[in-house]
């Protein structure tokens, strides 16, 4: 399971080549673990974070590949934001 958040993590760190976050974020992955994104990219792990972003792993993989966008998610009740609001909408502007 563990592949699947390192193929995960490269793929986000693609997406951030900008370095445009300045804030912390965590993708928690139902069922599979976290992935942190900060400053510096994206990287496996649980630390603290200003936002963090639940779903499961469909939705999750649907958001990376461009198919669902992070707002529509989350308005839709498929993924849940606890945390810093603008952090997240910071994150969706990043990845869209």
């Amino acid at each position: 399971m563990s592949d699947i958040l390192a193929k995960a993590a490269e793929a986000l760190n693609e997406k951030l080549t900008g370095g445009e976050f300045d804030a912390t974020a965590k993708f928690a992955i139902a069922d599979l673990g976290a992935i942190v994104i900060d400053a510096s990219g994206a990287r496996v792990g649980d630390d603290e974070t200003d936002v963090t972003l639940t779903a499961d792993a469909d939705t999750f993989e649907e958001i990376l590949s461009g198919e669902l966008n992070p707002t529509s998610a989350f308005m839709t009740g498929k993924l849940t934001i606890d945390g810093d609001m603008g952090a997240a909408m910071k994150l969706a502007a990043v990845l869209a």
